[in-house]
């Protein structure tokens, strides 16, 4: 049992070796070619979509985790590829539409498979049926994760530990190449993304020939050991010794992107049993012998041809039977195209109708309308004159205002304007007349003056 919780998703290799395409009759080598091929399917998808890294990445992560609890015959890998990069899209934030996701799988299918490029119309029953499969194996997908989609990448462990290594910058884009690779394999889910980094920067310093400090050795300090960086380095060198990978037919329910929409539009037609490959041919005569029997080596020969020209009979019926169907088809057409025809008609002279109503409607307002537009010039007019005529009033009164307290105040109103220096003037003179007026006193009443 693998119990799904974050960043503790790894399994063992006894748990890879019973995996349940095992268990289901899917062989190792089988296996692991559909499991490049959907990597495959996945980033060459987002590069046609212009995705960031981190989506595909997180995609094929997806990939291979649904696939330790999953079957390749009970989910097709085509399907289930657009369905984790669908997922990986939204936990990334770059979502695309299901729409873009299925044209683009459908032209790399073409491409691949050499075929005529079909484009896939939106409004046909096949990308109905597309559509509604690709959101059912999204369903599939996060019930299996239990959703916890929670992942780690060894890319943002390389720069760390180059920087720390002080390795030449050419090294840099080698290990992140090499990372970006080792997701077409299973060491995201039997190693940590600490591990596969490590196995990385050491194969590309093997590549390039760049030493790395062994005394202590390097990798104790990233929490490494020496067994999981070989074993990323043999996944690694065995991938790169495969052939290109090609799709194999392994699931029963198997449909291809790059079926025609007249054919999954029409329903397919059931071979009877009497007319199927796998039946023998019956004779009808029971005195004739039969051949098939009768001759032992030339036999089985006899009896495959016949087969296949009853085969070819049948196929020709049902076509005749599909091209009759199809006349008294046009023919119900036809025939409905005229009561169609005057439907059209009938609504032209409705809607003439109805716009000569609401002319009429629209000269009778006019007048109404007029009334309207006077009496509020009118009443607009009425509220200016009310409103000059308040101002004025209050003019009036301020000035009536002013004039009375002019009148009232007199000389104490001149006085508050009066500057210092006249207060100063009026004051010297006051003391001066006093002063002479003393003097006078004084010279009346002295004997002597």
């Amino acid at each position: 049992m693998i119990y799904t919780a974050i960043d503790t998703f790894y399994l063992t290799d006894e748990q890879l070796r019973d995996s349940p395409s095992r268990k289901d009759g899917v062989d190792e080598e089988t296996e692991t070619t559909l499991r490049v091929y959907g990597c495959d399917l996945i980033q060459e998808c987002g590069i046609l979509l212009k995705l960031p890294q981190a989506v595909m990445a997180t995609g094929q992560l997806l990939f291979h985790r649904f696939y330790c609890k999953k079957s390749f015959v009970c989910f097709d890998v085509k399907r289930v590829a657009a369905s984790c990069l669908w997922v990986a899209s939204k936990l990334e934030e770059n979502p695309r539409k299901a729409r873009q996701i299925l044209i683009v799988f459908n032209r790399m299918e073409c491409r691949r498979e050499n075929l005529p490029l079909e484009h896939l119309d939106l409004f046909s029953k096949k990308y109905m049926d597309l559509k509604k499969d690709l959101i059912r194996t999204e369903r599939h997908l996060l019930k299996e994760m239990g959703f916890i989609c929670h992942v780690e990448h060894p890319h943002k462990f390389i720069s760390n530990y180059l920087a720390v290594l002080d390795t030449p910058p050419e090294l840099r884009q080698e290990a992140w190449n090499l990372a970006n690779d080792s997701l077409r394999t299973t060491l995201c889910v039997r190693f940590k993304s600490e591990v596969v980094a490590c196995g990385v920067v050491y194969a590309a310093a093997r590549r390039f020939q760049v030493p790395l400090p062994e005394d202590p050795p390097w990798w104790k300090v990233f929490d490494a050991d020496k067994s999981g960086i070989d074993e990323v380095c043999r996944v690694l060198a065995h991938l790169y010794s495969r052939p290109k990978t090609k799709y194999i037919t392994v699931c029963k329910d198997a449909t291809s992107f790059t079926t025609s929409n007249k054919s999954w539009d029409t329903p397919s037609q059931a071979v009877p049993k009497d007319g199927s490959l796998t039946t023998p041919l019956t004779n009808n005569d029971t005195g004739t012998p039969n051949t098939a029997s009768s001759a032992p080596s030339t036999g089985p020969m006899v009896s495959k041809d016949a087969i296949v020209k009853q085969a070819l009979d049948k196929l020709k019926e049902s076509k005749k039977n599909d091209d009759g169907d199809g006349e008294e088809r046009e023919e119900n057409e036809t025939r409905s195209k005229p009561e169609h025809r005057t439907d059209p008609s009938a609504e032209r002279s409705k809607d003439r109708e109805r716009d000569r109503e609401r002319e009429r409607e629209r000269e009778r307002d006019k007048p109404k309308s007029r009334e309207r537009d006077r009496r509020r010039d009118s009443d607009r007019e009425r509220e200016r004159d009310e409103i000059e005529r308040d101002r004025d009033k209050l003019k009036e009164r301020v000035y009536r205002s002013k004039d009375k307290a002019r009148d009232s105040g007199g000389h104490s109103d001149r006085s508050r304007h009066l500057s210092s220096r006249d207060r100063d003037r009026d004051h010297d003179r006051d003391y001066r007349s006093s002063c002479s007026s003393r003097d006078r006193e004084r010279g009346r009443h002295h004997p002597y003056s």
